[in-house]
C-alpha cells in the first residue's frame, strides 16, 4: 500500500489509448493506491505539444511526479519520486 507521503504526490501521466507502456504504468500505480491525471494526446493537442516542450521528447507514457519527469515506465524512478 502506497505510504502518505506518495499519496500526497500530484501525479499527472501523458498516454494514448493504444501505448502498452501507459497501461503497464497505469495499473503500476493503480496497484499502489497513486492517484493520478491521466491526459490522452492522441486527442489533447495542446497538452503534446507542451509535453514535448518541457521533455523534448514525443514518446509516452510521461508521468510527471510533482513537476518532476518521467520518460517512459520506469519503475526505479517512478517509485524514487513517489518514495515507494
Amino acid at each position: 500500500m502506497a505510504t502518505l507521503t506518495a499519496q500526497a504526490k500530484k501525479v499527472v501521466m501523458f498516454t494514448t489509448p493504444t501505448c502498452s507502456h501507459c497501461t503497464t504504468a497505469k495499473r503500476y500505480l493503480r496497484e499502489n493506491g497513486i492517484k493520478f491525471k491521466e491526459i490522452d494526446v492522441s486527442r489533447n493537442q495542446r497538452a503534446a505539444q507542451d509535453m514535448l516542450r518541457k521533455t523534448g521528447q514525443q514518446g509516452v507514457p510521461q508521468l510527471w511526479i510533482n513537476n518532476r519527469p518521467v520518460v517512459g515506465f520506469d519503475r526505479n524512478k517512478i517509485n524514487s519520486l513517489l518514495g515507494i
